[in-house]
């Protein structure tokens, strides 16, 4: 069985880490990908991963914070594909360059994470609303953060802008709702990834944390956080993401899902 054989998807962000991750465990389920980011030899490098899977795969470098960028990728999508089925808002920042380097948010950190992390949630849902709605067929996830649901004095322009696509996708959801378009979040704990090192290194060398000095150090510490005791992968976030397109989770909408090993349960 091939629970997303054929089905046209957007990620954003896709070009490593969680997005990249994404990709693949949907495209093992049989999807047909348009891999979209900043990063052009990234997703192009991911393109490439998905066909060796068997599957079709469209890379676009995109900047989703540009409303004419957005709309390009959109018709990039259509021409190649004819449909969009699925859209996963992925991409994300956890500030604006050189936030690695400053021990208090800035301004232009609250600016830029809100641009990437909600305003481009919107952007991208907007644009592939229409073709879905057109269809009365669609789904939608958008990839928030554990840093949503609970406070931190670090970075809080990073916590509140993902706090926001958990509010942003219950309003989607109920306003999709009556054109069959499901629209859910999920809730990632902190992956291994290349904006993970950033935070690993922004902590060991900004707040003198100790015994942080390299990534079993720090995934270590991580698992100890959480009850299963174990990291999370972009995988664990892909097969999360591939329940929610599908078929099964027909009448969930408007939720947010934790992936995180129990470090968070609301």
């Amino acid at each position: 069985m091939v629970p997303l054989l054929g089905r046209v998807t957007i990620v954003t962000g896709a070009a490593q880490g969680i997005g990249r991750g994404i990709a693949r465990c949907l495209a093992c389920d049989g999807a047909d990908l348009v891999l979209a980011d900043l990063n052009e030899q990234g997703v192009r490098e991911g393109a490439e991963e998905i066909r060796v899977l068997g599957r079709n795969a469209l890379a676009v470098t995109c900047d989703v914070t540009d409303p004419a960028q957005v709309r390009e990728l959109v018709e990039r999508t259509l021409d190649r594909f004819a449909t969009i089925d699925i859209l996963v808002n992925n991409a994300g920042v956890m500030g604006a360059p050189g936030w690695q380097d400053e021990a208090c948010s800035r301004p232009v950190d609250w600016d830029s994470a809100f641009e990437v992390n909600l305003k481009a949630v919107f952007l991208c849902a907007e644009a592939v609303a229409p073709h879905m709605i057109a269809r009365q067929s669609g789904k939608i996830v958008n990839i928030s953060s554990s840093a949503g649901r609970r406070p931190s004095p670090y970075y809080p322009h990073y916590h509140a802008s993902k706090a926001g696509v958990i509010s942003y996708t219950q309003c989607l959801a109920l306003q999709l709702a009556p054109h069959s378009i499901n629209v859910n979040a999920i809730c990632p704990a902190m992956v291994w990834t290349p904006m993970s090192e950033d935070v690993h290194r922004w902590r060991r060398e900004l707040q003198d944390q100790p015994g942080q000095d390299d990534r079993e150090t720090f995934l270590d510490r991580l698992r100890q956080r959480c009850p299963l005791q174990r990291e999370t992968t972009p995988e664990d976030i892909g097969w999360a993401v591939a329940f929610l397109v599908s078929d099964r989770a027909r009448n969930i909408t408007g939720q947010t899902l934790s992936v995180d090993g129990g470090a968070v349960m609301t």
